[in-house]
């Protein structure tokens, strides 16, 4: 097991070296500026400017290059929780924005999903009486829902965290009814016949075999989650990884929104270890 291991590992270092050599060489051949306007028409020179690449500055006037995008991600990483204003805060502090958006939606979705997950999977009546309304709901694109909550809530934030709670709550829900009515008939029968009250059967013994089915219908909603929060920043604004992306799209800093990139699919991943992690803790093996 431990020689697969190394064996992938070693596979994923040269996978990114490669990816690394073509990104290299993808950009090595972009033209240098070299002179004032010996070369450039006013017009190329205006958008030159904008772009904040000045002609005479030895840089790329392209796609970032490694070194350029090295230097970037030091200076984010250099002061990552600095605010200086409304447009101006550390990476950080944005990340601290849409983890506090997700955590609470999420929250949220697991407070309604997991107990009416559990009267649903126990209840073949309630399955068959709420599945056409899940049916119809699960397929809405939650940003869909996005004007609803800013008409109705009225606060950017608060509709952030609503449009997480409506994309969250589904898998939840959908793998916890799944996961109790998958439940082995003769546990439940011992249980019965055994006198075991209601409430103690669901946590003794409904709950512990349910509950990697429930666990993966929360790493599948906060998969989701986390990505809906960075379109729906977009849309809103103010705060966040995803206003961050959008903001440095807005000031033509390329190396910053490819940096928010990483920063997004890196705790993306870990988020998702998490979740595996706490999957095979409760998962029973025979």
């Amino acid at each position: 097991m431990k020689g697969i291991q190394l064996k992938a590992g070693l596979v994923s270092l040269l996978l990114l070296a490669v990816l690394l050599g073509i990104w290299h060489l993808a950009t090595s051949s972009q033209p240098v500026a070299t002179g004032p306007a010996a070369t450039l028409t006013a017009q190329e020179l205006e958008y030159a400017k904008m772009m904040g690449k000045e002609p005479g500055n030895t840089k790329s006037a392209g796609f970032p290059t490694l070194a350029q995008m090295g230097q970037a991600i030091v200076k984010q990483l250099s002061d990552p929780f600095y605010d200086n204003g409304p447009n101006d805060k550390g990476i950080a502090v944005q990340l601290a924005h849409s983890l506090a958006r997700v955590g609470l939606g999420f929250f949220f979705a697991a407070l309604v999903a997991i107990p009416l997950g559990f009267v649903i999977g126990m209840s073949p009546l309630l399955h068959r009486a709420f599945d056409p309304f899940i049916q119809v709901l699960k397929p809405i694109s939650p940003l869909a829902w996005m004007p609803l909550a800013l008409y109705t809530i009225k606060d950017s934030s608060v509709s952030g965290v609503f449009v997480i709670f409506i994309c969250s709550v589904w898998p939840m829900l959908i793998n916890t009814a799944f996961g109790v009515a998958s439940v082995k008939r003769e546990w439940l029968n011992v249980a019965k016949t055994l006198e075991v009250r209601p409430l103690r059967r669901a946590f003794q013994v409904i709950l512990p075999a349910a509950a990697p089915t429930i666990l993966t219908g929360m790493r599948i909603s906060m998969g989701i989650a986390w990505l809906v929060i960075v379109a729906a920043e977009m849309l809103v604004g103010g705060t966040g990884i995803g206003y961050f992306v959008w903001n440095e799209w807005n000031n033509l800093s390329l190396t910053n929104v490819i940096f928010a990139i990483l920063v997004i699919g890196i705790v993306g991943m870990l988020l998702d270890l998490m979740f595996a992690r706490l999957q095979k803790w409760v998962t029973y093996v025979e």
